[in-house]
């Protein structure tokens, strides 16, 4: 259920009030606090969908191993361009370890030392515009603002949603972990904020999660919404939280948050960004006529 909030002042109130809440929980108490993750939405009506299921609306679900056997496809090409190299499994060999039920070996694994490079070669991807599976969340609450935000700042005024959504997710293991393995139950994972990619990884604090389900009928893993994961979850299981926030609320937030270095340059990094930046400064937030 969106929780929806006047300002953004009633937002950062209503934040405040549940990083309260994780600190008191009892994982705070033994030691194991867990972070929050962010993410920044410039449309409140839309689901939390990857660039993967964006680009595939009205197509049935990719499997595991189908979505390694394109991105295996395409990599000589990209090594080519960029003069790099990542060191993955060949897709016969990930086509038969993906199969196995142990799901939670199995993501482990993308993260270990020994197949670090596989997660590396999907992060690449994600940053570099190639439809995804990876969900991209931040670790920071005004980094999610700026991308909730931003789009907004470039719309019509008649073409503006009425609100902008920032998610929270709690990856507790009071929720996270009460998701079943078994066939047909959704699973999210989230990949850690440490792996060599594109610096827009780092600036942008990003963290990552999948959403997969077994099915009996292919014998393998596909790819789900994570809707489908966190609707799962039991009422008292609150792990997902989505404030709406007016979108007109853009220029105040979109200038305090300039204010602290946070814009489309520090979070880029590219020439492109800092035009963008500079624009905004010049024809949006100077308080000076031109």
């Amino acid at each position: 259920m969106p929780i929806d909030v006047g300002s953004w002042e009633q937002f950062e109130e209503k934040l405040k009030e549940l990083q309260n809440k994780r600190l008191q929980s009892k994982e705070a108490t033994a030691m194991r606090i867990s972070p929050f993750l962010y993410r920044g939405q410039s449309n409140a009506s839309w689901p939390l969908f990857t660039t993967l299921e964006r680009e595939l609306q009205g197509m049935d679900n990719v499997t595991f191993s189908r979505y390694f056997r394109v991105i295996t496809r395409i990599k000589p090409g990209i090594e080519t361009f960029t003069g790099r190299h990542w060191n993955v499994r060949e897709y016969p060999k990930f086509e038969k370890w993906a199969k196995e039920k142990d799901i939670t070996l199995m993501l482990l694994e993308l993260g270990n030392p020994l197949n670090i490079d596989e997660y590396r070669y999907m992060t690449h991807l994600r940053h570099h515009g190639f439809p995804s599976p990876l969900l991209d969340w931040t670790r920071s609450p005004y980094i999610a603002a700026y991308f909730a935000f931003n789009e907004v700042s470039g719309m019509p005024v008649d073409q503006r949603p009425d609100k902008v959504s920032i998610y929270v997710y709690w990856e507790s293991s009071k929720g996270f972990r009460t998701h079943s393995h078994t066939a047909g139950n959704p699973y999210i994972h989230t990949f850690g904020p440490y792996v060599r990619t594109h610096q827009r990884h780092f600036l942008q604090q990003s963290q990552y999660t999948i959403c997969i389900a077994y099915s009996d009928e292919d014998e393998e893993w596909r790819y789900v919404q994570h809707e489908e994961a966190f609707f799962r979850v039991d009422a008292d299981q609150e792990i997902l939280f989505q404030f709406t926030i007016p979108s007109m609320e853009w220029k105040k937030v979109i200038a305090l948050l300039d204010a602290y270095n946070l814009n489309a340059y520090s979070l880029f990094g590219s020439e492109e960004s800092l035009m963008q930046t500079l624009s905004l400064r010049e024809f949006h937030l100077n308080e000076n006529d031109l």
